[in-house]
């Protein structure tokens, strides 16, 4: 329980009030782009940990997307808010962690197998989305443009590529949800 990755997204989910500090009482969206990016890509960092120091826990498959989660939503929720995301993209993003949060839920009520496999595709989606967000808030504090047009390229497909694994995702869901009802009604 008590790990350094399980460290590392207690961390991560401390920082989400400096976040919306830097956003909104300092007003700095370039301060709360860097910070952001520094708790998006301490992702990466407990993952790796957990797997090399042979650190996985119950607790970090808990904490660790617990803490993605709840640093997405934090930023496109409140930079929807503070007019640094635009509204479609906003939405985009939660319309979509809507579902795979809709998804996470009926496979726990229904009591199916929790793992759902990883795609490289879906990394790289990620990547993009989470490098979109960044640029958005640093674009907006910094005045960059180009930056900003950049977001919108890249966050963009990203978000294009997003949904289209979450489809690929549907599909292992409906999968375990079948082979949960199999085995309960045997």
């Amino acid at each position: 329980m008590f790990t350094i990755p399980n460290l590392i997204s207690l961390i991560r989910l401390g920082l989400i009030p400096v976040f919306l500090w830097l956003l909104f009482g300092k007003d700095d969206p370039a301060g709360a782009g860097v910070l952001f990016f520094v708790i998006a890509w301490s992702d990466w960092i407990d993952g790796y940990l957990a797997r090399r120091l042979n650190q996985v826990s119950e607790l970090g498959k808990i904490l660790d997307p617990l803490a993605d989660r709840i640093a997405v939503a934090v930023a496109v929720v409140f930079g929807w808010v503070a007019g640094v995301l635009a509204p479609w993209f906003a939405l985009a993003l939660i319309v979509r962690e809507s579902l795979v949060a809709l998804a996470a839920l009926v496979i726990v009520v229904r009591g199916a197998e929790r793992t759902v496999e990883v795609r490289y595709i879906g990394k790289v989606a990620t990547f993009m989305v989470y490098s979109a967000v960044t640029w958005f808030y640093l674009a907006d504090g910094w005045d960059w443009r180009w930056l900003e047009i950049l977001a919108f390229v890249v966050g963009t497909v990203g978000l294009a590529v997003y949904y289209y694994v979450l489809v690929d995702y549907a599909a292992d869901v409906r999968a375990k949800l079948a082979a949960a009802d199999n085995g309960s009604s045997t």
